[in-house]
């Protein structure tokens, strides 16, 4: 199970969506979180409204800052910031680059969720993919013998026959 933390600038917006959805849809394979780099005061009424179309509450999430953290507890931040962190973390960071949508419309919110729907269903199905792959090595060769170039798995062994004298 990984760690993820959601980075925007205000934790009202997109960072809560991409947690919402990582919660949601990811659970089996992540652990998410979001934060802010200056934390608005509340989650913006329209992004709870945006995400509650999709059938995902948002009740009881709030405005977290990022130095309210360690950076160093998670295995992966996803800055949708659109800045630079202000220090290096000891973890992977993933930046994508998707607008802000506070102060904007209605059909903006939609895009924006949209897109970090997308984004984070990517992300899940990647994390699955790896979690997957070292079960699946181990199921077809238990154990752990290498198979012969060209030879196919449960493929049976070639029999020499002799010929006849």
């Amino acid at each position: 199970m990984r760690k993820v933390l959601f980075l925007c600038v205000g934790n009202s917006c997109r960072s809560q969506m991409a947690e919402g959805f990582a919660r949601a849809y990811g659970s089996d394979v992540m652990e998410a979180a979001s934060a802010g780099l200056a934390p608005a005061a509340i989650v913006q009424p329209l992004t709870k409204e945006v995400m509650l179309a999709k059938n995902i509450r948002l009740d009881g999430q709030y405005p977290k800052d990022l130095a309210s953290l360690n950076p160093g507890n998670f295995d992966l931040i996803v800055n949708m910031s659109g800045t630079k962190l202000p220090a290096k973390p000891p973890v992977e960071v993933r930046d994508w680059p998707i607008e802000d949508p506070i102060g904007r419309s209605e059909e903006v919110y939609l895009a924006v969720r949209d897109e970090i729907e997308r984004l984070v269903m990517s992300l899940i199905l990647e994390l699955r993919r790896k979690d997957r792959k070292p079960e699946l090595e181990s199921r077809d060769n238990p154990r752990g013998k290498r198979r012969p170039p060209g030879r196919k798995k449960n493929a049976a062994p070639e029999m020499f026959i002799p010929e006849p004298r």
